[in-house]
């Protein structure tokens, strides 16, 4: 049993705002679901990424003045679809680094490798599966300098403080002069950011129910998925979509396993998701709140993503 997941249901489901971690969506069915989400075409994120790893790999690599061999850790990889093009101009530049892939779902990680030696049979290679800051201690330790990649927004998924936390956490397992590129979603028309997280063909509505049917099998609970609904909002002002789970009627959810009954209200919510909007300047103060400088924001065409280089000052 996970007893930290095990741990954090019965804080959240038992708070007076009940709240689930979305860093328990990603078992290997969820994962799944994320990968229908990122080829959805609303779901602007995938592409702007792919344009700036696609299109100005060679730049991000000229800014990381590395200039022997180097670690590209990636923190939560995914399928490493975006990651690839930036992998493929370093090997086809036969450029000497080692790409250590980190994610916390075994299915994902065994896909990615395959994946990746079928394509890229000369890339050196070294997977890992679990928690990034544990992976991230032992890498620390070498001499190596590294790149570490944090992509796809998921920066965007942590609260204020937690996010100063997050970061300044990267800094300490970091050595001087290490590089961390961070992927950001920055503010833009409301609509185009709603319509990316409330979708009209219920994928992002599946995703989040996907953590009530985990919950039932890891744990025994009987959460009956008719009997919830997904809802999300977007502020403007503040940057945050957030994202919950809407119990339909009053009801009471047994977890065997937890040896726990939770009581919902009709239509109380579980707060599920946090996704953070920045502009350009928050960005900027974000990172000298953390002791890292930015060296280059790498921006998409139409402005609503960047992949910003840090670099590690003390």
């Amino acid at each position: 049993m996970n007893n930290t997941f095990a741990k954090d249901i019965i804080e959240g489901l038992t708070a007076e705002q009940k709240h689930l971690s979305s860093k328990y969506f990603y078992d290997d069915n969820g994962s799944r679901i994320f990968q229908e989400i990122m080829q959805m075409p609303e779901y602007y994120l995938t592409d702007a990424e792919f344009e700036i790893l696609s299109l100005q790999a060679q730049q991000i690599v000229e800014n990381l003045d590395f200039n022997e061999p180097f670690n590209i850790i990636e923190l939560g990889a995914g399928d490493g679809f975006k990651t690839f093009k930036l992998l493929e101009y370093l090997v086809n530049e036969n450029v000497d680094f080692n790409y250590v892939p980190i994610d916390i779902s075994q299915e994902a990680i065994t896909i990615l490798t395959q994946k990746l030696k079928s394509r890229l049979p000369q890339l050196s290679i070294t997977p890992k599966i679990g928690d990034y800051f544990e992976i991230l201690d032992e890498t620390s330790k070498t001499n190596t300098p590294s790149l570490l990649l944090f992509l796809g927004s998921n920066i965007g998924n942590y609260t204020p403080s937690d996010t100063i936390n997050l970061l300044k956490l990267f800094n300490q397992n970091m050595s001087i002069n290490d590089k961390l590129l961070i992927g950001m979603d920055l503010k833009k028309n409301p609509i185009t950011i709603h319509n990316a997280y409330y979708d009209k063909t219920g994928v992002t509505k599946r995703f989040n129910l996907n953590l009530l049917l985990r919950i039932n099998r890891e744990f025994d609970a009987d959460f009956k998925i008719d009997d919830f609904d997904f809802y999300c909002h977007y502020n403007p002002l503040n940057g945050e979509v957030r994202s919950y789970i809407v119990s339909l009627k009053t009801q009471t959810i047994e977890i065997k396993k937890l040896n726990t009954t939770i009581a919902f209200e009709q239509n109380e919510l579980i707060w599920t998701e946090l996704s953070k909007k920045y502009a350009i300047s928050e960005i900027e103060q974000l990172a000298q709140n953390t002791d890292f400088s930015v060296k280059k924001h790498f921006l998409d065409c139409k402005h609503y993503f960047t992949d910003s280089l840090w670099e590690k000052l003390s």
